[in-house]
């Protein structure tokens, strides 16, 4: 069941961005965290929102506060929804796992997208999310708080969610030249999310696991 749901994620948000962008809470739970984000990216930075969903709340919030965007979005109508919304701002129709742009980034960030992939999708991504940033870029993740595989349930079908474990991630930080700026599991302020902030540094200092 769970294999079948990892390969329809996208068919699966293709077929009710809909019902997606009508359930989606827009109450910026997650500001705190996004303004952490920010205050890693100079004014008018250019950020990179990889699974970018239909760009509302958090690709909204930075397109108000004067950031440039670029959204990437595995399923069209969930893109399409996000460029009609806010047509000045440059969105993408692509999976996240086969991105090769010819730019880097002043922020990254995968917010509630990248714990849809399996888990041997997840670590190629930090190839992806190296290759897309440079030395003082911003990169920002949520994740399981511990190796495995979630499923929920979204309009009546099975939704994958799968998580590595938190040394497998410090592990891929540091092989890529991100150091952690702040990690929280469960978080009770952000909806239980786990997140990971971090900044692509030039050389690597100390040990990945401190």
């Amino acid at each position: 069941m769970s294999d079948t749901a990892a390969k329809n994620i996208l068919s699966l948000y293709q077929r009710h961005a809909a019902a997606f962008a009508e359930n989606r809470s827009r109450s910026l739970f997650e500001k705190p965290w996004l303004d952490k984000f920010l205050r890693l990216i100079d004014a008018g930075g250019h950020i990179l929102d990889v699974g970018c969903g239909n760009g509302q709340p958090i690709a909204e919030y930075f397109i108000d506060r004067g950031y440039r965007l670029t959204g990437v979005d595995g399923a069209m109508a969930m893109r399409d929804r996000a460029r009609q919304r806010f047509p000045r701002q440059r969105w993408l129709h692509q999976d996240m796992r086969t991105l090769r742009l010819a730019e880097t980034f002043d922020g990254l960030i995968a917010w509630d997208s990248f714990f849809h992939l399996t888990r041997d999708d997840q670590r190629s991504m930090f190839e992806v999310f190296s290759r897309h940033t440079h030395t003082g870029s911003a990169l920002m993740f949520t994740s399981g708080p511990a190796d495995g595989i979630a499923m929920g349930i979204f309009e009546g079908e099975a939704l994958y969610h799968a998580s590595l474990a938190p040394d497998e991630f410090r592990a891929l930080l540091y092989r890529h030249g991100f150091e952690i700026k702040e990690v929280i599991f469960n978080d009770p302020d952000c909806g239980g999310h786990s997140v990971w902030l971090c900044r692509k540094i030039e050389h690597h200092d100390g040990n990945p696991f401190a």
